[in-house]
């Protein structure tokens, strides 16, 4: 294999790499949305769990559907949790993805300069060879030459 051949897998590599760091970064913004709301969750659930004003008066009724309302934030606030945890995990994979693709395209990349480097090695030889030969043709010739 030539430097030549593995430039194609290089680009692949990082294009590759490229789609990856995007996907998480929409998994970031995502798991970002997913604190933002619980956030919003738990600060509404603390306004409302606040004690009403002193000297209101509350009926039984307007009691119970006050605690129905504050089991039923209770469950949003449980439910965006497992889907933070849920989010935490899909990121974890994401960076796990990227990581290795940055490694893949790394790995290409030094295989690729190892190659160049080979290659520029035997271009050297040739050239010198060249010159080499050039060299003993024109000492032959003034050797030969009265």
């Amino acid at each position: 294999m030539n430097s030549k051949r593995i430039g194609p897998l290089v680009v692949r590599a990082e294009k590759r790499e490229d789609a990856l760091a995007k996907e998480l970064a929409k998994k970031v913004q995502s798991h970002q949305q997913h604190e933002q709301r619980l956030g919003d969750l738990e600060r509404f659930r603390s306004e409302y769990e606040a004690p009403p004003m002193p000297g209101s008066a509350l009926s039984a009724s307007l009691l119970l559907n006050r605690a129905a309302f504050l089991a039923k934030i209770d469950d949003a606030v449980t439910t965006q949790q497992k889907h933070i945890a849920t989010s935490e995990e899909a990121l974890a994979i994401e960076r796990t993805r990227l990581l290795l693709a940055s490694r893949d395209k790394l790995v290409l990349e030094k295989l690729a300069a190892s190659y160049r480097d080979a290659e520029r090695k035997v271009q050297a030889r040739n050239d010198q060879r060249v010159l080499d030969d050039l060299g003993a043709r024109i000492h032959r010739r003034k050797e030969d030459a009265p």
